[in-house]
């Protein structure tokens, strides 16, 4: 057995295509993301397989019981409209799953935090590298404000950076389908010509009303994930230095 494999916690795992880390997060944080769009709190704790049935969740009942359009219709102060266009038989079974999206990613997130305070006093190694066949993956120091740039010009693309391959795929297939079907490059299209008419009536806000809180997400996930890659890079760093590099009968001057 290597020394890879000898620890009860471990602080990160690499595979070809993600690192999964534990970091210390605010709760309410994590909270507040997943109140913005059920399944953005889990993608921040790398529960991906939660996070993305969440996410599809969303975009179906959403989708069912126009609960975009209500809240447009809601923020325009057209209350009688908001109420005609939700479908409550739908909206019902929308609350349950959002709530348990809000209070499972508060959760999970104090007990993440407990186990990193674990693992960080076992002080496990960590494989700083993974290859395989389809991709490699390795831990580097890389700049937030270049994910955060990245982010910006389309969703995915500062995930892809971070190598958070997954996430990244992922966040950039639904972006292009939200925009699809909510009509946004032709809405684009006709602003930048200065027919703003024309584009208010080409695009579906049922769809559009997805990309704020997506936008919102994927800039803040790429920053705060690129800064928790370089603290573990600078764990990793350290722990190699001290077991190689400093040794036990080293007399330090005084």
């Amino acid at each position: 057995m290597n020394q890879y494999q000898q620890a009860r916690r471990y602080r990160a795992h690499l595979s070809q295509f993600t690192t999964s880390v534990l970091q210390i997060k605010n709760p309410w944080v994590v909270a507040f993301f997943a109140f913005s769009y059920p399944g953005f709190g889990h993608l921040m704790l790398h529960r991906y397989v939660a996070g993305f049935i969440l996410i599809l969740w969303e975009m179906f009942i959403n989708g069912k019981a126009n609960v975009n359009l209500g809240i447009l219709y809601t923020l325009t102060g057209d209350f009688s409209k908001a109420k005609e266009v939700m479908d409550e038989r739908w909206l019902m079974l929308y609350v349950g799953i959002y709530m348990f999206g809000i209070w499972d990613s508060y959760r999970t997130t104090v007990d993440l935090n407990k186990q990193c305070i674990l693992a960080d006093r076992e002080d496990a190694s960590i494989r700083p590298n993974a290859m395989g066949a389809w991709d490699i993956n390795f831990m580097d120091k890389r700049k937030p404000w270049v994910a955060v740039a990245w982010s910006a010009l389309f969703p995915g693309l500062g995930h892809l950076y971070t190598h958070k391959v997954i996430a990244g795929f992922f966040i950039f297939a639904y972006t292009v389908a939200i925009m699809y079907y909510g009509h946004v490059p032709a809405g684009i299209h006709y602003t930048m010509l200065g027919k703003f008419a024309q584009a208010k009536e080409a695009v579906n806000m049922q769809w559009v009303l997805y990309l704020p809180s997506i936008y919102f997400f994927i800039l803040f996930d790429a920053y705060s994930s690129t800064i928790d890659y370089n603290r573990l890079f600078e764990k990793e760093m350290k722990k190699f230095l001290r077991e190689h590099y400093q040794k036990k009968e080293f007399i330090f001057p005084f």
